[in-house]
């Protein structure tokens, strides 16, 4: 089973941006965490992070026909990207929306998702375990509709 984790912007600042609201863990050991957890569950996992919209588009669809689900964590283009949200639709894999934070404590802007009605789920607001929260869901996911 292989997996792709997307990583939108300013994600790779965590540790050093704002701990107090994302904690002090790098996405370096956030991805050395879930790829072991993935391991554990008999998934492979590929990482990726870019601060730009368009690399994220191209990645999702190189994921077409080579991976069976994702987990993605877009950010600030949750709340903006409809081009993210076209990839995700046109490659049609299962996917589950991350955060960090708890969006819906957050300033309003940040309540709307242009992803979480496409997802399988979302998961927020349990800091980097919400990263394995979500991969756990999403391996049940796919072993059930298997």
């Amino acid at each position: 089973m292989r997996l792709l984790v997307l990583h939108g912007p300013n994600l790779n600042l965590l540790g050093q941006r704002e701990p107090g609201l994302y904690g002090s863990r790098s996405l370096d050991q956030i991805n050395s965490d879930l790829t072991a957890r993935a391991r554990a569950l008999g998934a492979e996992l590929e990482c990726f992070q870019s601060n730009h919209e368009g690399a994220l588009v191209d990645r999702i669809q190189a994921a077409r026909g080579q991976c069976g689900g994702l987990l993605i964590n877009a950010g600030a283009y949750t709340h903006t990207s409809i081009a993210l949200r076209d990839a995700l639709l046109a490659v049609d894999i299962p996917f589950v929306e991350v955060h960090l934070s708890n969006v819906h404590a957050r300033e309003p802007f940040r309540h709307h998702s242009y992803l979480a009605d496409k997802a399988l789920g979302v998961i927020c607001g349990f800091g980097p375990a919400s990263y394995n929260l979500a991969l756990e869901g999403l391996v049940d996911h796919l072993r059930a509709s298997s």
